[in-house]
């Protein structure tokens, strides 16, 4: 498997796009929804504590014991804002879609695109109104023209599917690459799909490289994926960045990403971009079995069997291997240990693998 088809996928990913704000006219935007859960069997939260360039460390913080007795100092107060008021947005975060949309509306009927956005995005949703994809698609098309990065991430979209609107992929390519250009983070990792896939090979992992780095730093988990990857297999990068593969892993694996959790793991269980560290590539690929991934509980039953991270455990290898078998993975070695195993581990096993449920 390539590396481009190993991680390019989709390119409509259900990412939700930012909804602009409509402050004085300008967008802003809220980074999109990444799936986020407490790890509470897999390794601490990333820290890096590295030296800054004048040689100081970052903090680590005041521990509980050293701030009991203490006073802490008083929080700065809070600087008045002078900016403009947006009744529209400021309606629609409190969820009072009606009065938003009525706000919003006539600023829209006169050219507001991130107006017109908001009306797009209440209308695609069914806010306060009856969901209607034509006319949001109307008014995601009019924001798009007047610039709205998050408009033109959402109406790329709609045109690469072509069954609200009539499908254009070059018009599509040009709002999703303005978009990226100005920040959007959803559309930066959309344009390096597109890149990589218009581009086979290095050059276009090369070319695609900085949108996906834009979007990891703004908390996509699907490019943080595609940056360690990155990372670890262009041989010609800094030093300073394939260094950090295995922390961009790590931070798809945290935001829930479960391919990214398979890959840690076996990069921990292997010595890959990092140290070996058998106990934590185990919990690694445990989150990611009980979460249903295969490929993880295939590799887990083989730790199980080889006692790495974990003690040996013939009935939990045996109960990974069949739940992976039956998602269709087969394999021989797997199969063998599997039948050499005694008739009642076996039976133990087919019955934990018949009362597994995925834990998310």
């Amino acid at each position: 498997m390539t590396m481009n088809a190993r991680f390019l996928r989709l390119l409509l990913v259900s990412v939700a796009a930012s909804v602009a704000a409509c402050a004085g006219g300008a967008s802003a935007q809220t980074v999109d929804n990444v799936v986020t859960r407490p790890l509470s069997d897999a390794p601490g939260a990333l820290k890096t504590n590295r030296p800054q360039a004048d040689g100081t460390a970052p903090s680590t913080g005041v521990g509980v014991f050293d701030r009991m007795g203490a006073k802490l100092p008083d929080l700065p107060a809070e600087k008045d804002y002078k900016g403009p008021v947006d009744e529209a947005y400021g309606a629609y975060q409190r969820g009072y879609y009606l009065t938003a949309m009525e706000r919003a509306l006539p600023r829209a009927q006169l050219g507001d695109p991130a107006a017109q956005t908001l009306v797009a995005e209440m209308l695609s949703s069914g806010l306060g109104v009856k969901r209607d994809p034509k006319a949001a698609a109307f008014w995601y098309g009019k924001a798009a023209e007047g610039g709205d990065a998050a408009a033109m991430f959402k109406y790329a979209l709609l045109l690469m599917e072509g069954r609200i609107v009539k499908r254009d992929k070059a018009k599509a390519d040009d709002y999703m690459h303005k978009a990226a250009d100005v920040g959007n983070p959803s559309a930066a990792f959309n344009w390096g799909q597109i890149l990589t896939a218009d581009n086979p090979g290095e050059k276009g992992l090369k070319m695609a490289l900085p949108y996906y780095e834009k979007s990891a730093e703004q908390g996509i988990a699907d490019a943080q994926y595609a940056v360690a990857e990155i990372y670890a297999a262009l041989p010609d990068l800094p030093a300073e960045k394939k260094n950090l593969a295995r922390e961009w892993m790590a931070r798809a694996a945290h935001a829930g990403f479960d391919t990214a959790q398979v890959d840690l793991g076996v990069w921990m269980v292997n010595g890959t971009n990092g140290p070996r560290d058998f106990t934590k590539g185990f919990q690694w690929l445990r989150l990611a079995a009980n979460g249903g991934n295969v490929v993880a509980q295939n590799k887990l039953a083989h730790l199980y069997i080889n006692a790495l991270g974990t003690k040996p455990d013939p009935v939990e290898a045996a109960k990974w291997y069949v739940l992976s078998r039956r998602a269709g993975l087969p394999d021989p070695a797997l199969e063998d240990f599997f039948l050499g195993i005694e008739d009642n581990q076996q039976k133990a096993a087919i019955d934990a693998a018949n009362k597994f449920r995925r834990t998310r």
